[in-house]
């Protein structure tokens, strides 16, 4: 398919005049046409398309249509029958009355090549755009992010299918590019075994035989990966994305030992192992599907799910349209204190980052909130976590609201204890912006165990492992502040609802940190 751009004309006279009449009252397609114009060109899309072939039909329509469809939770087949024969759809796409259309299948084709061409995030800036000449949208404003959790299209498979399965994939891929090889490599039995998918087929009762299963399995994987790292195996097999599927599915759930050759010479005999499931790595470095090598396990508090994350921001000015501004995807392996920053950095590069930035508290961290200001301008605000330390479980245990430092003079100031310099090197209440702790002087009121530090302390020591510039940024008023449903900022002292966990180390200390 070929594009040969053309001229957007306007909305044909009778279709408007058609159109209006239906709608007396309005509709949001005209007014989206009528406010915004055909937002898209068909310039937008050239790089996606070749310059000889067959004309495609106009991209900057599939693009509306595209939207549209979304927005209506529509099949391809609905949403082509919707453009022939709904006004509302004929008046946002300028189309005649008589017009056709065109078949489903040119929505799918347009979707393929803007994931292929990597233009997802076009349909999005595009629009961005628009509302920002039109004066709709600008920077420095209030934005707030939320994320939800994406399902992946996949089959959940426990860990006997999914390395079954992946060898299947493996060896299905392989009989696609290189079917003389791998039949000069399979015995018969792999055709039986492996001729149908897992699911379809009847897995052997009993844990014995369960194993012994895995087992084969696994020697029959560890058999293909070694016929391909061969010097003699054809070129690009080992390129291909399943066979790096293959290898990380086998590296994490079996174990393969070489054991010493035997005293008449014969060579040492390799032993796979099929992991237990406590040997096994992390699940956020496990692959869930060879079909979705991408997709994660997660549980975040009750919910469970493989597949994504979708962490979506858009503006919240009371006066004026909220509209969305950046979309930014992850695996569900990706925890969202370590999107905050990607975030930013992405509506900075749109100029759209914005004045305040409204989060729940998994996007919030002590560092954060200062990096937010200092590199992007950014006052994050949002509820804190609670604080993870001894003393946030110990009864009676002094919180850090009970201390006091005093910079200049270098002295912090224990509830129960008179003023003394700060010394020692002690670094607990790591999950707080302050990580202080000072116990009684020799000739202060004793402080009871537990109150203040957990194990031996010398009396009298106490640190500060915080930047002060950063200290004292972390304790303005509103930094930090927690958020009600509708966006606003609740009037409270910042950390009224416990500390962000952070480690605290050497490395967060400088010459304004107390402490020998």
């Amino acid at each position: 398919m070929s594009l040969h751009p053309h001229i957007i004309e306007p909305v044909p006279d009778e279709t408007a005049r058609i159109a209006r009449a239906a709608f007396p009252k309005g509709h949001p397609y005209l007014t989206f046409r009528d406010a915004l114009g055909t937002i898209f060109q068909d310039e937008d899309f050239a790089p996606l398309y070749a310059h000889t072939g067959q004309p495609g039909f106009t991209p900057w329509r599939l693009a509306l249509v595209t939207i549209m469809q979304f927005r209506e939770n529509l099949a391809d087949r609905q949403a082509a029958e919707a453009v022939r024969a709904r006004i509302d759809w004929k008046y946002l796409l300028g189309l005649e009355l008589t017009d056709p259309g065109f078949d489903f299948s040119v929505l799918s084709e347009f979707r393929d090549r803007l994931l292929a061409g990597s233009a997802g995030e076009l349909l999005l800036d595009q629009l961005l755009e628009r509302c920002q000449a039109l004066g709709l949208l600008t920077a420095r404003g209030q934005q707030r992010t939320d994320s939800t959790h994406v399902l992946a299209a996949i089959r959940v498979m426990n860990r006997l299918e999914l390395v079954a399965e992946t060898l299947r994939a493996a060896l299905n891929a392989l009989a696609t590019v290189a079917p003389d090889w791998l039949q000069g490599l399979a015995p018969l039995v792999w055709y039986e075994r492996y001729g149908k998918r897992i699911e379809d087929t009847r897995l052997p009762q009993g844990q014995a035989k369960r194993d012994a299963y895995a087992q084969t399995v696994g020697e029959d994987g560890f058999h293909l990966l070694d016929a391909l790292d061969a010097p003699d195996t054809p070129e690009g097999l080992r390129e291909l994305p399943i066979i790096a599927t293959l290898r990380q599915t086998w590296q994490r759930h079996y174990e393969r030992s070489t054991g010493e050759g035997t005293p008449s010479g014969h060579p040492a005999v390799s032993r796979v192992r099929f992991k237990a499931n406590r040997d096994l790595p992390p699940a956020a470095e496990g692959i869930e599907s060879p079909y979705d090598p991408e997709a994660r396990y997660r549980q975040k508090c009750d919910t469970q799910w493989t597949g994504y994350m979708v962490h979506v921001s858009e503006t919240c000015e009371p006066t004026a349209p909220h509209l969305l501004t950046q979309v930014y995807t992850t695996t569900a392996a990706v925890h969202e204190a370590q999107c905050t920053a990607p975030i930013h950095a992405a509506l900075e590069e749109k100029d759209l980052a914005p004045q305040e930035h409204f989060v729940d508290a998994a996007y919030m961290s002590a560092d954060l909130l200062v990096a937010s200001r200092d590199d992007h301008g950014i006052t994050l605000r949002g509820p804190t976590r609670p604080s993870q330390g001894l003393q946030a479980h110990t009864e009676r245990a002094y919180t850090l609201h009970q201390f006091t430092v005093d910079w200049e003079q270098r002295q912090a100031h224990c509830p129960k204890a008179r003023s003394r310099p700060c010394g020692g090197s002690i670094a607990i209440a790591r999950a707080s912006p302050i990580p202080l702790c000072a116990s009684a002087s020799r000739t202060a009121v004793p402080v009871p165990p537990g109150r203040c530090a957990s194990g031996p302390r010398r009396p009298g020591a106490a640190c500060i492992c915080r930047r002060r510039s950063a200290l004292k940024r972390s304790r303005r008023p509103g930094l930090g502040m927690p958020v009600r449903r509708d966006g606003n900022a609740i009037n409270v002292a910042p950390g009224s609802k416990g500390r962000s966990r952070k480690a605290c180390g050497p490395s967060a200390c400088d010459e304004a940190a107390i402490g020998a």
